[in-house]
């Protein structure tokens, strides 16, 4: 499967297509000039060290991140399905265990139509993830593992074809983190897409058979075994450490702009300019079978 992406190349419907993309706050980049297709049925872990951007690219993909250059093609809102990083939910909410698992539905039900109609959809979900009988519970007096299953139920009764997670496995028991994963391999034995950024490296090799290895621009993109490699891994780090958190949108020194991709020889993409970040400026999709 190749991955490194070409001009406006054309890509099957449903897929997410990465062009020229740069994604970051107030025209600081915090993900850059990555260019890519995530294929319908994908199963792709994002690695990178801390601050490497994979929580933003998860955040662009599902449109609360607008981008500073390039673009993103990708399915309608109703076709994603996006799970943040648990610290980021407020949990004091005095909100019950199904009350949360039904606010997967409203897009279908609208915002302020009863769930009642869906009850049996939302007890399955919540049977599926182990937390039947919990239904009544507020979200607050749930562990680590217990609100996560229930942030699943809640991806369940979604049925979107996309599922973006956000290390859905940090913080949480093994046994929880077991049941998850098979929910997971179920969802992609489906056909659906999931792209999950995670930092334990034993489970991507493990479950994720494809790998996009950031560090604020892409280092390698492809077979997980391909990617994570100590080179690849060390220059990750070497990369991240240099960064210049003060850097603005830099040029792509080759004339094109707003998208238009880099000089590509079929294998990697060279950007000849002088770059703000301080560090030869040139990466590699990974081009994996």
């Amino acid at each position: 499967m190749t991955h490194a992406l070409v001009g406006d190349a054309p890509v099957q419907p449903g897929a997410i297509a990465l062009r020229g993309l740069t994604l970051g706050y107030d025209r600081h980049p915090a993900v850059h000039h990555l260019d890519g297709i995530i294929p319908i049925g994908a199963l792709l872990a994002l690695v990178g060290p801390n601050g490497a951007g994979k929580s933003t690219l998860l955040k662009g993909i599902v449109g609360e991140i607008r981008c500073l250059d390039g673009r993103i093609d990708r399915p309608g809102a109703d076709s994603i399905a996006y799970l943040p990083q648990a610290g980021e939910i407020d949990r004091s909410f005095p909100l019950s265990v199904i009350d949360l698992v039904a606010m997967g539905r409203w897009r279908r039900l609208g915002a302020w139509r009863s769930a009642a109609p869906d009850h049996q959809t939302l007890l399955r979900a919540l049977s599926a993830v182990g937390l039947l009988g919990f239904e009544d519970r507020l979200i607050g007096t749930l562990s680590g593992g217990q609100f996560q299953r229930a942030l699943f139920a809640r991806l369940i009764v979604q049925d979107a074809r996309i599922i973006l997670l956000d290390e859905p496995f940090t913080g949480i028991d093994g046994r929880t983190t077991a049941d998850l994963i098979a929910l997971i391999r179920d969802w992609h034995a489906e056909g659906r897409t999931i792209v999950a950024a995670l930092h334990d490296m034993h489970q991507v090799r493990g479950h994720f058979p494809t790998t996009l290895l950031l560090a604020r621009e892409p280092v390698a993109w492809g077979d997980t075994e391909t990617v994570l490699t100590r080179e690849n891994l060390a220059r990750a780090q070497a990369l991240s450490e240099a960064w210049d958190e003060d850097a603005a949108i830099c040029g792509r020194g080759d004339g094109h702009h707003h998208g238009a991709p880099p000089f590509s020889d079929g294998h990697r993409h060279i950007h000849g300019h002088d770059h703000p970040h301080g560090h030869d400026h040139r990466h590699d999709h990974g081009h994996a079978a």
